[in-house]
């Protein structure tokens, strides 16, 4: 019988699901995100069950053993609040020059930009960029958001689609990552993308260490052709103890932690109640996949 928690068996419960062995489920919350293999043979020794919850937000490492016969959810949205949280403070320690000061011994010159004001460009348009426009708010920041399909958004001045995602880097300020993971979008900024940000640009990705090419990051922070980087994800990741990304004093790296388990399981609690009651409702699931999409 898979692996659970008192936690996750609690949330089941919660929405009037029952804790049974995978033969007499109809439905399983998978909670070892690392094992693959372990999600494969359970599909494999029961292709009775009827939905599958997934842990994370990001679906790519389960994309191979996803099919179109069971109803698929993630945790897409759950975790929104503390990662677009995780985006602005890391925002605001770049511009203000937090990661310098923080290091100092000694008493220094005055460094740092304002976010109030500035110009913010936003990868992705889902729910932790849709938090972040909010926390945004009071800062008075002109917003542009690159998507794959544009559509109008509250408190954003420009929405593009991914093509002409190029135009907005120009008079950025700051630029975030915060979108899925997918084939088209790997490697997404590189060398060109990073010539094109002001040099006083920061970029920030919480979404993941693979829309970054690292070699051409590393150039740009040498060069100051951008202000800095902050990186809650990279490629390698985790980061080798002698990568030079540790030793750049433009640079501010926090381990994968926009959103702990400390944080993570109240909040995937929450959406595995609220599914788990939907579906003994005949009810539309939360955070559903798209298989064509990939996310």
């Amino acid at each position: 019988m898979p692996i659970s928690a008192d936690w996750i068996d609690a949330s089941v419960r919660s929405g009037g699901g029952q804790i049974t062995g995978p033969r007499e489920a109809s439905a399983a919350v998978w909670t070892q995100p690392d094992d693959l293999t372990g999600l494969r043979d359970l599909l494999a020794a029961n292709d009775h069950l009827e939905w599958i919850q997934l842990p994370w937000a990001g679906v790519e490492p389960y994309l191979s053993v996803m099919d179109k016969e069971r109803v698929w959810t993630c945790a897409k949205g759950v975790y929104a609040e503390p990662v677009a949280e995780h985006a602005l403070a890391l925002m605001l320690a770049g511009l203000r020059n937090l990661h310098s000061y923080s290091r100092a011994k000694a008493w220094s010159a005055g460094v740092g930009r304002n976010l109030i004001g500035a110009n913010v460009v936003i990868y992705g348009g889902g729910g932790i960029a849709q938090v972040l426009i909010r926390l945004l708010a009071p800062f008075n920041c002109r917003v542009t958001v690159v998507r794959r399909h544009p559509t109008q958004m509250d408190g954003v001045e420009k929405v593009m689609s991914a093509h002409e995602h190029h135009i907005a880097l120009t008079g950025a300020d700051v630029v975030v990552l915060a979108l899925p993971l997918l084939d088209d979008n790997t490697g997404l900024i590189g060398p060109h993308e990073l010539t094109l940000m002001p040099d006083h640009c920061w970029l920030v990705n919480v979404a993941r260490g693979a829309h970054v090419q690292t070699p051409a990051l590393l150039e740009a922070l040498r060069n100051g052709s951008i202000g800095g980087a902050a990186l809650d994800v990279t490629d390698p990741e985790p980061l080798g103890d002698d990568h030079p990304l540790w030793s750049m004093e433009n640079v501010i790296i926090t381990p994968h932690t926009a959103n702990t388990k400390e944080m993570a399981r109240p909040l995937l609690g929450a959406r595995i109640t609220e599914n788990v009651r939907r579906f003994a409702a005949g009810e539309e699931l939360i955070g559903l996949v798209d298989l064509e999409l990939g996310y």
